[in-house]
């Protein structure tokens, strides 16, 4: 399966909209976004501005969203975009953004913001090449929360361990889960 850098000019749609898709039945984004409403334009502004690497397989058939060590986002041009998709709920966006921030590591990590497969084609593989082909890249451990307990054991195969299991306010766990620098 060939992974590529996301063309953010002629696939933004195309990838908030696998992002949709792939995180439909997500408990964090369930609780952030009950109706669904806004979903895909709010993955579009997370890739586009507050995170600094996205991959996309093939078609666009799954999306992976990466941080390098000390990444900043750019809040000035991704606020906008996270107000509009997100309406009235963006103040459970402000929680979120704060409480995963609170358990993330203070040592410098890569963090993998989002991996998703469109429903479809889960479980054929999609995942696991957006998962290498991210991991090939860092030189240092990787940080990343997993929003469904089912998915811990996919993680644990690309060989992240849970540090911690914490609940959003009002809200569903998440597992903090860690890999070592190769």
């Amino acid at each position: 399966m060939r992974i590529r850098a996301a063309r953010w000019e002629q696939e933004a749609e195309a990838i908030g909209d696998a992002l949709a898709r792939a995180f439909h039945d997500d408990p964090v984004i369930r609780w952030l976004l009950p109706d669904e409403k806004g979903t895909a334009a709010m993955f579009v502004a997370l890739a586009r501005h507050i995170h600094a690497v996205t991959d996309v397989a093939g078609d666009i058939s799954g999306v992976a969203i990466w941080d390098p060590p000390g990444h900043r986002p750019d809040e000035e041009a991704g606020v906008p975009g996270l107000v509009a998709a997100m309406g009235d709920r963006v103040s459970y966006g402000i929680t979120l953004d704060e409480t995963m921030a609170r358990h993330r590591p203070q040592q410098p990590h890569w963090y993998l913001a989002q991996l998703g497969t469109v429903p479809e084609l889960q479980g054929t593989g999609v995942g696991s090449a957006l998962m290498r082909e991210g991991l090939a890249r860092c030189d240092a451990p990787v940080y990343l929360e997993s929003s469904k307990e089912s998915n811990v054991p996919f993680y644990e195969k690309h060989g992240f361990q849970v540090t911690e299991r914490f609940t959003l306010p009002d809200g569903p766990p998440v597992w903090g889960m860690w890999r070592p620098a190769p």
